[in-house]
């Protein structure tokens, strides 16, 4: 299902105003002389929607007996309700509604913006549309006529659509990517890593929500009289429709179960007698299109603010707030839509997160009870940069909340409240990093190893280079030394690969991409346990999933050599207590490590990657195959010789029975599920605790963050591990 941008009736009547043709200029009733309105001919196909469902041969359902609907008994039986809606005898069953000829301020000094003109234009053509099925029923007659030898002619001199693509995030033009086997690559959006957002405009995007797969997505059920929809109407469990009329019909509200219809792009609800609309209308994100002409709405729900897509608000024929309606007609709907978004209340909080302990009771006290235990924690927190959180990328949130002098606060407020023992934050830009965090928790204890991407280096604007974004790991300086840092540019180390230097791919997709990994080495001051804590943000794109196993690859294989360094080094010396000061000593000698495989590590990040994905597999398994179907049948030396091999033994801490790597790490309006992850090597360290998931009912009713209350459009997580002393 297609809908323009404009309605393909329309255009072409408004930039030629001397178009003669009776449906161009004649059927408005502010536009034609009295008595005229009868002297055209037959009404026009629907506007700004194609004429067919799913092809030629199936159009728009309209037949009871193509309704699998099932309705148990109501306690107030209606002739007319959704179970049995007879069509009434052709023509209408209505009389013409109050407020059909236009609101008072339509008649005369009407403000006539092109926007306003073409709502005009389409009202007029859904109040054409009062006979039963009358979609359905031109679709059809329309269907029969489309000749079946057609030709589809192309554009010979138009240039082959790029197959790759560039980087995303990159500060070079847009790119498209339309490679991805798996059907989740899409047109790309500059200047931004994460990987499901979902703009204003209509462009396709990652992670764009996909209605089921269905011979059909398009129903009319428009001028049938139905005087109810029950809740439990099999109407809302149809989640593959695209287009649903409910027009002209005696509809006195809409349940909110209206909300389970994700995929909506087209809704019509003209000519009903609804004096309010359900607030949980805002949750049908992808749509374009919503039509509640003629109806008896003074107001609208500050809900529909969430709807960023929504290219026409149909409200003419409403004794609407003059306010609300003089926007749309000076502004046109995106201004309406921004102004219900952004002066809305804020929702109530939802509960606070709680940890989930991953021991038994008994295990808790035996933990408790001995000296030599030791235990610490991290944090993983994409925290949104500044420079990515945009109107045009998170339309549905409102600006106060997305801008970073709200977010900062949130931000920050969530760090210092986990005290975890290492954070490790990506999406911080240069001077976030210079000006804020470091300011900050450097009064509460906290050093940070930072570097910005690769591209900072080469930018001669230094204001343009404090804003990008890179990774950060800060530490308790109160127990732990850090003793070296590693900066991993993953363009930078595929070049010094011998079996990768002579392959295309290299050049063309790995090396546009500036992403990166920071390492750092510590040691506990007291114990002398040392800790490899590794911070990565990998590749966005779908489309580039073969991109995505590289760096992980690249990443493990340096972080095993970083981690084998730093096994050779000599045990550190146990520091002697200061004067006065209660330090006992020790209750085990400094341990010393044969290989890197011996110390306890831990790598977090933005994997951008979900848990069915390689990425994954590799990380969890230790192996991949060569011809993994992510590889996408590209070549990278050994990589897709030999395939994927590492021995860290990693586990993700919210793999843990009870917990599920199903929770969801990223929340946007085209995509919700788990992309960040906190590994840990199973040999050496235990999970005590991770933090648990945002409350399920609170997300059922939230279009995505950053919201009010979340501040970024990833979820941060946390864990406690123990470290596994080997047996003496």
């Amino acid at each position: 299902m297609y809908y323009p941008q404009q309605s393909p009736g329309i255009n072409h009547k408004l930039a030629n105003p001397h178009d003669q043709s009776p449906w161009s200029r004649l059927h408005h009733s502010i536009l034609v002389p009295p008595g005229s309105q009868n002297a055209v001919g037959p009404p026009p196909p629907s506007p700004g929607y194609a004429l067919y469902a799913n092809g030629p041969v199936n159009p728009l359902q309209h037949h009871p007996a193509h309704l699998p609907l099932s309705h148990p008994p109501l306690q107030h039986h209606h002739h007319n309700s959704l179970s049995h809606y007879p069509s009434p005898p052709n023509g209408t069953s209505h009389q013409q509604h109050p407020y059909a000829q236009g609101s008072p301020a339509s008649v005369n000094g009407q403000i006539m913006s092109q926007h306003w003109q073409q709502q005009l234009l389409k009202c007029e053509m859904v109040r054409s549309s009062r006979s039963p099925h009358h979609r359905a029923r031109a679709s059809a007659m329309a269907a029969r006529s489309v000749a079946k030898s057609a030709i589809a002619i192309t554009n010979p001199n138009k240039p082959p659509p790029e197959v790759n693509g560039t980087s995303k995030d990159s500060d070079t033009s847009p790119t498209t990517s339309v490679d991805s086997p798996s059907g989740d690559g899409s047109p790309s959006v500059t200047n931004h890593p994460s990987s499901t957002v979902a703009p204003i405009s209509v462009a396709p995007r990652p992670h764009a929500i996909r209605p089921p797969q269905n011979t059909w997505n398009s129903l009319d059920m428009g001028g049938v009289n139905l005087k109810n929809l029950p809740p439990n109407s099999g109407l809302f469990s149809f989640n593959f429709l695209v287009t649903l009329y409910l027009n002209h019909n005696a509809l006195s509200s809409v349940p909110p179960e209206i909300a389970k219809l994700r995929h909506l792009e087209l809704l019509d609800l003209s000519g009903n007698n609804l004096t309010v609309l359900p607030p949980e209308l805002g949750m049908l994100t992808q749509l374009k299109e919503l039509y509640i002409f003629d109806n008896h709405l003074s107001t609208l729900p500050p809900e529909l603010g969430t709807l960023h897509q929504l290219q026409t608000l149909g409200v003419e024929g409403n004794p609407l707030d003059g306010h609300l309606k003089s926007m749309v007609q000076k502004d046109g709907t995106p201004a309406l839509i921004s102004y219900l978004r952004d002066t809305g209340p804020v929702p109530a909080p939802p509960p606070e997160r709680t940890w989930k302990s991953l021991l038994s009771p008994a295990e808790q006290e035996a933990l408790l009870n001995d000296p030599t235990a030791e235990t610490f924690s991290v944090l993983c927190y994409n925290i949104l940069c500044e420079k990515y959180a945009t109107e045009r990328l998170y339309g549905y949130t409102p600006s106060w909340a997305l801008s970073w002098d709200y977010r900062k606060e949130l931000i920050l407020n969530e760090i210092i409240s986990s005290e975890a023992d290492f954070l490790c934050l990506q999406e911080v830009d240069v001077a976030q990093f210079e000006e804020y965090f470091t300011k900050h928790l450097s009064v509460r204890g906290y050093e940070g190893v930072y570097w910005p991407k690769s591209r900072a280096k080469t930018m001669s604007n230094e204001q343009d280079r404090r804003l990008v974004d890179g990774c950060a790991i800060f530490h308790k300086t109160s127990r732990y030394q850090l003793v070296e840092k590693h900066l991993i540019e993953f363009s930078t180390v595929a070049m010094q690969r011998q079996d990768f230097k002579k392959t295309d791919d290299m050049f063309n997709r790995v090396l546009g991409k500036d992403h990166l990994a920071v390492v750092a080495l510590y040691e506990d001051k007291q114990t002398g346990t040392r800790f490899v804590i590794a911070n990565a943000h990998i590749h966005w794109d779908p489309a580039y999933r073969d991109v995505k196993l590289v760096q992980v690859a690249l990443l493990v294989e340096e972080v095993e050599k970083i981690a084998n360094n730093f096994a050779k080094l000599p045990p550190r010396l146990p520091q002697k207590p200061l004067e006065g000061e209660e330090n006992p000593p020790p209750a085990r000698p400094p341990p010393s490590y044969s290989d890197g495989t011996k110390i306890p590590l831990v790598i977090c990040g933005d994997f951008n990657s979900v848990p069915q994905s390689g990425v994954y597999e590799f990380l969890a398994n230790g192996t991949l195959a060569a011809n993994h179907p992510d590889f996408m049948s590209h070549m990278y030396g050994r990589y897709t010789s030999d395939g994927l091999r590492h021995r860290l033994g990693l586990k993700s801490a919210y793999s843990a029975p009870g917990v599920g790597d199903q929770m969801l790490t990223n929340v946007t309006s085209g995509f919700q599920g788990m992309l960040d992850y906190v590994w840990y090597t199973a040999g050496n360290l235990g999970v005590n605790a991770v933090l648990g998931e945002v409350d399920k009912k609170y997300l059922e009713k939230v279009v995505g963050f950053p919201n009010a209350h979340f501040p970024s459009d990833h979820v941060c997580l946390s864990a406690e591990f123990r470290v596994k002393h080997p047996k003496v």
